[in-house]
């Protein structure tokens, strides 16, 4: 399976000739991202994680995507293409379902806590054919299995730099590689990031960084 990075929280797999996206957001190359994509997962509602025109405007444009997303995105999106209702699913944690060739778990239900005066809003992760995990806002470990491929926040408003590293050690998985990245500089990507390379490894983890259009087997 090809995995290809795009901008913050967006990435793009590939299988057997079909295409997947999770959370291509506001601050993502989102044409390049939802080209021929033949299914898109969305962790949450924010606007760095679903650019919400660009879905709309790829779901009108395809006969055949399929969107899946936390029953708040799902409803506002079936109101803005209702040509593709049937297309757009409402997805609570603790669910499975296939689509387009992958098979996909959800885990979680809430994005991390920013403050106590703003919304915690609906929150889902993703895992796809038993290998690659993302988790959107939340530092949620899927439960009862293993993960192969682990896709990291590594910075927001929502974390810092230990409950990154505790998140990496907690999952365990034999890679990883960064999301929500686009708020910082290179200083402080570098600083992050060498945090979780050098523990990450302690616990068997190689992380590796990967920069926006840059592709990887997994």
């Amino acid at each position: 399976m090809k995995l290809t990075k795009f901008t913050h929280a967006c990435v793009r797999l590939e299988k057997d000739g079909k295409v997947l996206v999770f959370d291509p957001g506001a601050f993502s190359e989102t044409e390049q991202a939802l080209a021929g994509a033949d299914a898109v997962l969305i962790t949450h509602e924010h606007a760095d994680h679903i650019d919400v025109d660009a879905v709309v405007e790829a779901l009108l444009g395809s006969a055949s995507l399929e969107l899946f997303a936390p029953a708040g995105v799902a409803a506002q999106l079936r109101g803005k293409a209702p040509g593709a209702g049937s297309r757009i699913h409402a997805v609570a944690a603790g669910e499975g379902f296939e689509t387009a060739g992958f098979a996909v778990r959800s885990f979680g239900g809430q994005h991390a806590l920013i403050h106590p005066q703003i919304p915690v809003v609906a929150n889902i992760g993703y895992l796809v054919d038993s290998n690659v995990y993302h988790p959107g806002d939340s530092f949620i470990i899927p439960d009862g299995l293993e993960v192969q491929t682990l896709l990291v926040p590594i910075h927001a408003p929502w974390n810092k730099v230990g409950e990154v590293v505790d998140f990496v050690i907690g999952v365990r998985a034999p890679r990883a590689f960064p999301v929500h990245d686009a708020l910082l500089n290179p200083n402080g990507l570098g600083l992050v990031e060498g945090h979780v390379t050098r523990f990450g490894a302690k616990y068997g983890t190689e992380y590796r960084h990967l920069s926006s259009g840059d592709s990887v087997e997994v």
